[in-house]
């Protein structure tokens, strides 16, 4: 399947997923929305895909945010009422869980619901041109992508609502000090990153890999006795797989494992 708007590369485990709007700092249009929807349903329903690594195409912009001359035109969702967002109950690619592991290859403008689409991934790294902002109070409108709920569970909350409130943009060197990204790398080494740490996690028990993601995301709002109780049902469960028999037998035989998800 191809599309018009996203570059969709899979090697392996891995899919790179690259919004392909250049010419438009990777915007964020209907055409894009509809097809990054479906991109990630791919990747939730897909078993031989394990990791993906979504970026931006060429050097300016990972993506700037909505469109906002379709949306001026009154040619987005987003210009036709809460009926239509998530205020409606509407599933969007920034509150879709696919289940599986998604990394963040920002290369510079993370914008708006940009920046929010990349605090929507697991794991976020940087070149060193990248910069971030949500910066819809300063326009006029909310940041619905989540920045508000996502950003002060992230960042010290001074640092947070700053951001938040000011709309200001922030550096890359900046978000890697505060904790947003993991890695910031020069331009030409982010792709090369991105799927390096893409490919390590694909290595892995696919089973053991969601349990140990949702754990980390599900137990947010829970006691430490419930969480330990959460933990405790996941290891069991993962025990019993075929997979966790398969990573001890072959550190014993001096092998790499061969990982089936089962």
């Amino acid at each position: 399947m191809s599309y018009e708007t996203i570059d969709w590369q899979q090697n392996g485990n891995v899919v790179v997923a690259t919004l392909n709007r250049p010419e438009s700092l990777n915007a964020m249009n209907n055409t894009m929305g509809e097809e990054l929807m479906d991109s990630l349903t791919r990747l939730r329903d897909d078993d031989s895909i394990r990791v993906m690594v979504l970026t931006g195409a060429g050097e300016r912009s990972f993506c700037a945010g909505d469109d906002l001359k379709e949306r001026d035109a009154g040619e987005t969702e987003l210009s036709h009422g809460p009926s239509s967002v998530l205020l409606g109950g509407k599933t969007s690619y920034h509150n879709f869980d696919t289940g599986k592991p998604i990394i963040a290859a920002v290369n510079g403008y993370a914008l708006g619901g940009g920046f929010e689409l990349a605090l929507a991934c697991d794991i976020r790294i940087a070149s060193t041109n990248a910069s971030f902002g949500a910066p819809e109070v300063a326009l006029g409108f909310f940041p619905g992508g989540g920045a508000p709920l996502r950003l002060p569970r992230i960042m010290p909350g001074s640092i947070a609502m700053e951001m938040l409130l000011t709309g200001d943009r922030f550096d890359a060197e900046t978000a890697y000090r505060w904790g947003l990204i993991s890695h910031l790398v020069e331009q030409d080494e982010l792709l090369n990153t991105a799927t390096s740490i893409a490919e390590r996690i694909a290595s892995h028990a696919p089973l053991a890999v969601r349990a140990v993601r949702e754990l980390a995301y599900g137990t947010n709002d829970m006691t430490l006795s419930q969480v330990q109780r959460m933990s405790a049902f996941s290891r069991w469960i993962i025990q019993q797989t075929d997979d966790a028999q398969e990573g001890p037998r072959a550190f014993v035989e001096k092998r790499q494992p061969e990982y089936h998800g089962r």
